[in-house]
């Protein structure tokens, strides 16, 4: 028992689970009706029958978790993965069930890049040969495997990785070496202790040639004792930020001969005694596996979005501070202090992070059908989807990712001082959470992928309206869509009169169109008019590529509500109710506006809307957020569907018993179990009674 007992008291009226009711009553929508919409009846029900089983097995326990240090948070991980896995095998769970017990469980664990990187590296770039060697081991866990690429001189520059697979045609095999210090795998997840097999790029050499990174499937310990195998070296890389219950490892090699089955030969090969290399019939057929991490990594964006925005908006909701002399709360007869949900400052703090979260929900879903039919038409020879693919993922895992590592901390800060606590359950979060912005590619760099993408559309179409034969008709890729009206009408101006006009989806699509497409083109002119160098212009090509990307999220979001969001085969689209469209539409309007009146310079200069222009802008988000999105928030935040379980959080609770389950969670902290902490016969009692007097000196003297 505790040593720390708190009093058995009511916290002061009214309780925050009054609070929170009086704010769901309020609601214009139903929110088990957006949920569904969201997820699915089968979602929701599954979730409800998994919480039952989760919450009663031992090794998914989270009432220690923020009391852990890292060797026993690694093990406790470690415990909840192999737990997981078992229970899916005797369940037998579908791949969305697994991941839906994983998602709800919410720790990174030694086992993530088995599932998320490696297994997927094989499906997409292994023959049917390697099917048999390497995946279906992998499936049954037999294999436990790791993504090995970043090295620790270098990381998003891919082509610069320093290991070398080179061929060695007199046993076919190939050899593995790590040919200077910065060629050592680094940051890799799963490979510090836990994996026995690792996907390695490495660059093929053959013939004397180099033919850049390829993919290779390489045992690294022993299947019979976890060893490491001969001419291979590895560990985990010590603690960091975040992420310490996953063994995040390095790696390298002393001349390492893998047979020549382990280079993934989907699409690339080496012929064997001759070793004549047969190249790929695209040159970015690798970046599978990466296109599909950034892909997802816009989901998981929506999550950290999600989960944070709940806290801090339930919890502003309880959390009451100073009278509003203006505008006096009532409950019954009694004034009380003002909710900090009230203050117009925390709504435009909260209220536009709920609506990002939302945008990011519409967007991930369509990445998602994106990259499938890329690879179902890859499989038929056709590439005409790759590119595009490519650098929206690239552009949109930058932003997303960033949105929402900031968003998480502005949340956190929207929590005062308890924001500071382990128990908001913020804390953790935004450090687990943290690392997204920087692994598949830091979030600056890969922005030049989406550049590079965009200027060569916006030429491309600029030579085709010059020749005379353009059918403007024919225009199905988006991207070609608003740089095409924007090359028609270069100087086109916001109709806007009034505040009102810009719920307009129209005018919101206009301005983050024209903003773009401006952007683009005077960044192409100087590139090739002016011949500025590349290097001088990463500013405006990292800003450019945040504007088509904020303009894709727009319009997914526009395009979601509306039901014209194209829909992946056999999927029918969820009905909504009249409500609920019009609550997420407020949410539409103030993630659009919100947007343009953060950051106005790029829009105005673009010439599409002028200053006093933003300046109503301004006023249409106050009054949204005041009239419309107020009532709703709390509603809005439920629809996400975070059982308290998930959330692990004392200020998000769903009941609104905020301090009872904060100073609960105060009685198990390490150090409360005893009264006397253990260093004060040494550290303490010498300052304070070096004599070793008997009985309580101050007392007595009272």
């Amino acid at each position: 028992m505790s040593a720390l007992r708190f009093p058995n008291l009511p916290p002061s009226e009214p309780q925050g689970s009054d609070l929170l009711a009086q704010e769901r009553a309020r609601a214009t929508f139903s929110v088990h009706d957006l949920s569904i919409y969201l997820y699915g009846e089968e979602y929701l029900q599954r979730q409800q029958k998994m919480l039952e089983l989760i919450e009663n097995e031992p090794a998914f326990d989270k009432s220690d978790r923020y009391f852990l240090g890292r060797t026993e948070s690694f093990a406790n991980a470690l415990r909840k993965d192999y737990t997981l896995v078992k229970l899916s095998q005797e369940q037998k769970w579908r791949p969305e069930e697994f991941q839906q017990a994983d998602l709800l469980i919410d720790q990174p664990g030694p086992f993530g890049l088995h599932r998320g990187m490696f297994m997927p590296t094989l499906v997409s770039q292994g023959t049917e040969e390697q099917y048999e060697k390497f995946l279906k081991p992998a499936m049954r866990y037999e294999i436990i495997g790791c993504y090995a690429q970043t090295e620790i001189g270098h990381g998003s520059n891919v082509q610069g990785i320093e290991t070398t697979a080179t061929y060695i045609p007199e046993s076919d095999e190939f050899e593995i070496h790590t040919p200077y210090l910065t060629a050592c795998k680094w940051w890799i997840g799963g490979l510090g202790k836990a994996a026995n097999h690792a996907v390695v790029m490495a660059r093929l050499i053959t013939a004397g040639k180099d033919y850049g990174p390829h993919a290779f499937c390489v045992p690294i310990r022993s299947m019979e004792d976890h060893t490491l195998l001969p001419g291979v070296m590895a560990g985990d890389i010590g603690p960091k930020f975040g992420y310490n219950t996953t063994d995040n490892g390095c790696m390298w090699f002393d001349h390492y001969r893998v047979p020549r089955i382990s280079l993934l030969a989907k699409y690339s090969s080496v012929k064997p005694g001759s070793g004549e290399y047969v190249k790929p019939p695209n040159d970015k057929l690798s970046y599978g596996t990466m296109v599909l991490i950034r892909a997802s990594l816009v989901g998981l964006a929506r999550l950290g979005l999600s989960k944070a925005v709940t806290i801090a908006t339930r919890y502003s909701a309880v959390r009451r501070q100073f009278v509003d002399k203006d505008s006096p709360k009532m409950m019954g007869k009694q004034v009380i202090e003002t909710p900090v949900l009230d203050y117009s400052m925390q709504q435009y703090r909260l209220f536009p992070i709920i609506a990002a979260a939302y945008a990011c929900h519409f967007t991930s879903k369509e990445m998602m059908r994106l990259y499938y039919l890329n690879i179902k038409e890859m499989a038929a020879g056709n590439f005409s989807l790759l590119a595009d693919v490519h650098a929206s993922s690239s552009g949109l895992k930058s932003l997303t990712t960033t949105m929402a590592a900031a968003s998480i901390e502005e949340c956190r800060r929207a929590c005062g001082g308890h924001g500071f606590s382990s128990f908001s359950g913020l804390p953790l979060m935004l450090q687990d959470y943290a690392p997204n912005v920087t692994w598949e590619g830091d979030n600056y760099m890969i922005t030049q992928q989406t550049g590079r993408y965009l200027f060569k559309c916006f030429r491309d179409l600029v030579a085709k309206r010059a020749s005379g034969k353009f059918n403007a008709s024919l225009i199905t890729n988006p991207t070609l869509a608003y740089l095409n009206t924007y090359l028609d009408n270069p100087d086109l101006k916001c109709p806007a009169t009034s505040p009102a006009q810009f719920h307009n989806p129209e005018i919101q699509l206009a301005a983050y169109g024209q903003r773009a497409a401006y952007m683009i083109a005077q960044i192409v002119h100087a590139l090739d008019v002016e011949k500025r160098s590349w290097n001088s212009m990463l500013v405006e090509i990292y800003n450019a590529s945040v504007a088509h990307c904020q303009l894709i999220l727009v319009q997914n979001f526009i395009l979601g509500i509306r039901g014209d969001m194209p829909q992946p085969e056999g999927v029918v689209e969820p009905e909504i109710s009249t409500a609920t469209k019009e609550a997420l539409t407020d949410l539409s309007d103030l993630f659009a506006l919100h947007q343009i009146h953060k950051q106005p310079g790029e829009f105005l200069t673009s010439g599409y809307i002028d200053a006093k222009q933003v300046s109503m802008m301004g006023q249409a988000i106050m009054d949204l957020m005041e009239h419309k999105i107020r009532r709703n928030a709390v509603g809005l935040v439920d629809a996400f569907a975070f059982p308290d379980y998930y959330l692990n959080s004392a200020l998000g609770r769903f009941d609104g018993k905020v301090y009872e389950a904060y100073t609960e969670m105060a009685t198990r902290e390490p150090i409360n179990q005893t009264e006397v902490v253990e260093g004060y016969e040494k550290y303490i009692k010498p300052f304070t009674n070096p004599q070793g007097k008997q009985g309580k000196t101050i007392q007595a003297r009272l």
